[in-house]
């Protein structure tokens, strides 16, 4: 059976591919991963193989960046909290001093402008937000524009001015913990920490105590490590987070377009085309 094996389509992660898999799949020549994080994978021992690797980028980013700006919208506006107040046997009124912040005119921060970031970008503009970014290469003037967004080379500065610092780069050893104690100490006592990202983004012990002595405002995560977070886990007990389980791509429409951009890359491998969203080793 594994002779005939030349494709494997990988969803959430499934099945893991190690050493002795590639070994028993002599004539595997795609794996195609079902989102755009390939953090999960050993890229160099793949590519050790000669199999081809391929993500979806353009299906998910939309999906994604919408899940970025709910994440922003329901903790500004406390959803979660006022929403257990609302059905609680016991309320009566609501109290006059559960009150959120204004999104309109307030500045969010995105790190990790790619694809997702600036989808991110065009939707704060819609919501009359003040745009800062910190990448890798900086964007072109006219994207920069487009989206009202002002580049900040180096991330102290965003950290610093940004009322909601969100964070959409991909899990790489120079981004593990790249937010920890220090960062968290830069951003405003009245900020919000978004992650659509990976949980190891951040280090949420550091997370954990900047929220429970007021160092930030809130956080809203779509993304934890690991998933799902321990049930005595001290981010389930604080009021000021908001936690989801990794919804970014989870749409009707997004599945489905990502199952399409998959077999897309796989025909490609399997015919000897060039993959249309192939990712190479670091």
């Amino acid at each position: 059976v594994g002779k005939k094996v030349q494709a494997i389509y990988l969803w959430w992660h499934k099945p893991v591919i190690d050493k002795e898999l590639l070994q028993s799949l002599p004539n595997l020549k795609v794996i195609a991963n079902s989102g755009v994080g390939m953090d999960h994978l050993d890229l160099k021992l793949i590519a050790s193989f000669g199999v081809k690797m391929a993500n979806a980028p353009h299906a998910v980013s939309s999906s994604t960046a919408d899940t970025g700006m709910a994440l922003l919208l329901a903790s500004a506006r406390r959803l979660v909290e006022v929403h257990n107040i609302s059905i609680s046997p016991s309320m009566d009124y609501c109290e006059a001093d559960i009150l959120g912040v204004k999104v309109a005119g307030a500045t969010l921060g995105i790190i990790g402008m790619g694809r997702i970031g600036y989808k991110i970008a065009v939707r704060a503009k819609a919501f009359e937000m003040n745009v800062l970014y910190h990448n890798r290469t900086r964007r072109k003037v006219q994207e920069e524009q487009a989206v009202g967004a002002t580049y900040c080379k180096k991330i102290d500065s965003l950290l610093q001015q940004a009322d909601f610092v969100m964070l959409v780069v991909s899990l790489t050893p120079q981004t593990h913990k790249l937010i920890g104690k220090r960062e968290l100490e830069l951003m405003k006592p009245t900020a919000t920490l978004i992650n659509i990202s990976r949980g190891a983004v951040v280090d949420q012990e550091a997370l954990v105590a900047a929220l429970q002595t007021g160092v930030i405002r809130a956080a809203a995560l779509d993304v934890t490590s690991p998933e799902p977070l321990p049930r005595d886990h001290a981010l389930l007990k604080l009021k000021n987070v908001i936690i989801t389980p990794h919804l970014g791509i989870k749409t009707d429409k997004a599945t489905y377009m990502i199952t399409e951009e998959a077999v897309e890359n796989i025909l490609a491998a399997l015919n000897g085309l060039p993959l249309p969203s192939e990712v190479l080793p670091s």
